[in-house]
């Protein structure tokens, strides 16, 4: 039985991953970071145990537990877990973005360093990162999240190449608007980090930032569901050779096809009205 190791399953993307690799026979190790959440997913009969992405020691507690579950193997890794933290970049504190980052990138970086031995040894494994199309284009008020996967891209991209021949393929995967609770749970984030009132742009706040964030909405523009994430996942994880990048939604096409042919003042025009 193949076997994967998910991050970031309460809710949306890694949810819908879980369920359905489940269904199709893989042994999903499927995490979360609250312990009530992997109960309510123990729940619906999937293997579920904590894993903080901030925390050194969960991650490697984490690891052992897959382990010792998968028989000491392991064949992929799905880094998903990811949160969002909205506000001008002149209002965003350094403390703000540095705590992004320990669960956006530097949390992965060392769930993925610490199961690369495992699959060396095996002499296969994929590592399938979950990025988005914000880490190809910058929209306004997500400098955090757009800094956190344009990282994310390099540091895939240099993995990659590092890893040729061993095995072991380093894929991305570049959603644009999926169904999820990303925006609901970047609330408390923004509340916590973003003194917007005392900011200059108080103003554009109000007219744009705060009725996304606390107004129920219809679905975004080319929005999907959680399965047109899933489907490439099965294909990053089951192809005999993977590809690289799989674009996802229709703004990822189009937004990665416009940085590469268009010249960047141009694009920017076009960003601005985003």
């Amino acid at each position: 039985m193949r076997s994967v190791l998910i991050t970031g399953c309460s809710s949306g993307i890694g949810h819908h991953a879980a369920r359905t690799l489940a269904a199709r026979g893989w042994q999903v190790l499927a995490t979360c970071r609250n312990p009530e959440d992997c109960a309510r997913l123990r729940s619906e009969g999937l293997d579920s145990f904590a894993l903080d992405l901030t925390d050194a020691g969960s991650i490697r507690a984490a690891v052992a537990t897959t382990l010792d579950r998968t028989d000491g193997r392991l064949d992929a890794l799905f880094n998903n877990g990811a949160f969002a933290l909205p506000g001008a970049v002149e209002d965003l504190p350094t403390d703000g973005l540095r705590t992004l980052f320990e669960t956006n990138l530097f949390g992965w970086h060392e769930l993925t360093r610490a199961v690369l031995p495992v699959m060396r040894a095996q002499g296969h494994g994929r590592i399938v990162q979950n990025s988005s199309v914000l880490g190809l284009a910058a929209l306004k008020w997500r400098g955090a999240y757009v800094a956190s996967k344009f990282a994310l891209e390099g540091l895939s991209d240099v993995m990659r190449l590092e890893l040729a021949g061993t095995g072991i393929h380093v894929v991305l995967i570049e959603p644009g608007p999926i169904t999820s609770r990303i925006r609901q749970n970047s609330i408390p984030h923004f509340e916590r980090w973003i003194d917007w009132e005392a900011s200059p742009r108080a103003e554009q706040y109000r007219e744009s930032l705060l009725s996304r964030l606390y107004e129920d909405r219809a679905p975004d523009f080319f929005e999907l569901p959680p399965d047109a994430v899933t489907k490439r996942l099965i294909h990053a994880l089951e192809s005999r050779r993977p590809r690289a990048r799989y674009a996802v939604t229709t703004p990822t096409y189009l937004l990665g096809g416009l940085r590469r042919i268009l010249p960047t003042r141009l694009l920017d025009m076009i960003l601005q009205r985003l």
